[in-house]
């Protein structure tokens, strides 16, 4: 069927309208410097049905012809040792690791390290960030999670998809974790591919998939708006939290996930370079987005109860505080529009600890020097995920 040309459908709906002109949106244009129009629109727009071919060719001639842990043993030999012209491997493999091995002319190792040690010095607040503002953030976006809603992630448990957020954030952002053979770029390539394997597995098992209005699944222009979720959204959720960061460190979180982007197989021409980019091609692809749906609710609701799933802390008490926490820095950092409707709960004094935590970071960035916070930050980030692989480890955790 062919599909008709996409519009920016939602441009006049109260839920963008209030967004971009009063909530966080209107702070992301204030923040940016962005010129915010509909010029661009046709431009972007047919990457709403675009997808990364060259990932979907391998998962057909590698996955889809062996035990899914042979294929995986299989990639895993072609990110640690490389492919070259004279191997005998399939022809999909070549083109996909030519791409990735082949280091593209603007990448800057000064800028991945700048953007490296500001995701590191930034410590838990970055966790808190990722976790209530970009993810759950994320979900207001209705037909972005579609996917996620068609491969079942409901019943995988938030615990588990925390955790390999998390694995993924992590790996990607530590010094030179993005040399090839190294583990940022092996995840970015078995991320890809697990991408691929997702939108292959829709395409033929789910049968309601609504690609007028959805697009492709997992298309280019989703993908674009998730990466835009670990710079800028996450950008601006430092800066609620009273952190600053310079100008380099901010150019090299872009920096880092641009590369990332290209990685993932994402096309260059939606790869942001800063904050003014970033802000105008958000703007366009929120445009084609509903707000909340019942699903949005239901991943939202699944992420807030994680604390009361997660067994990393031991008493009842302990996870009740914690989800606590985390509702009242959800309504910190989101517009309260959106908290309605995802359907947060409406928790007494729920700026206290937001507003506590932005005096300490205040304070705590003027007395301790720079290296000493980006060393704190690692340690605290790799405990938290050891924390997680602890209890997910053998993916059995539900």
């Amino acid at each position: 069927m062919e599909h008709i040309t996409l519009q920016p459908r939602f441009k006049d709906s109260p839920h963008f309208k209030n967004f971009w002109e009063k909530g966080n949106g209107k702070q992301l244009i204030e923040l940016s410097g962005a010129e915010v129009s509909f010029d661009n629109f046709e431009k972007f727009a047919h990457y709403y049905d675009h997808i990364d071919n060259a990932g979907d060719e391998v998962v057909k001639e590698v996955y889809f012809t062996k035990k899914f842990h042979e294929a995986s043993k299989e990639i895993e030999h072609y990110i640690r040792n490389g492919v070259t012209e004279q191997d005998n491997v399939p022809e999909s493999i070549k083109k996909l690791f030519f791409q990735t091995q082949r280091k593209p002319e603007w990448l800057d190792k000064e800028l991945l390290k700048n953007g490296a040690e500001l995701c590191m010095r930034s410590g838990l607040d970055a966790l808190i960030s990722l976790r209530d503002y970009c993810l759950i953030g994320g979900y207001d976006y209705a037909y972005l999670n579609k996917p996620l809603i068609a491969t079942e992630a409901l019943k995988k448990g938030a615990v588990k998809r925390l955790s390999e957020t998390l694995d993924f954030w992590v790996n990607a952002t530590r010094y030179d974790a993005l040399e090839i053979h190294a583990k940022g770029y092996e995840f970015a390539i078995k991320t890809r591919l697990i991408h691929s394997y997702a939108r292959l597995s829709i395409k033929k098992h789910y049968k309601n998939w609504d690609s007028e209005n959805w697009g492709e699944p997992i298309n280019s222009w989703d993908m674009m708006a998730t990466y835009i979720g670990f710079s800028l959204v996450f950008l601006h959720s430092l800066l609620k939290l009273g952190n600053t960061f310079t100008v380099q460190e901010e150019q090299g979180v872009f920096h880092l996930w641009k590369y990332v982007g290209y990685l993932l197989g994402i096309p260059e021409a939606l790869l942001s370079d800063n904050k003014k980019q970033a802000t105008e091609y958000f703007y366009l692809w929120t445009s084609v987005q509903p707000p909340s749906d019942q699903d949005s609710v239901l991943l939202a609701h699944s992420l807030l109860n994680e604390s009361l799933e997660n067994p990393i802390l031991k008493f009842q008490f302990q996870r009740k505080n914690l989800r606590y926490l985390h509702i009242c820095c959800t309504w910190f950092l989101l517009d309260d529009d959106a908290c309605k409707r995802l359907q947060i709960p409406d928790v007494s004094n729920k700026n206290g600890f937001p507003k506590t935590k932005r005096l300490f970071n205040t304070i705590y960035n003027t007395i301790v020097s720079r290296e000493a916070r980006i060393k704190a930050g690692n340690k605290r980030h790799l405990k938290v995920l050891e924390d997680y692989l602890n209890v997910t480890k053998g993916s059995n955790f539900h």
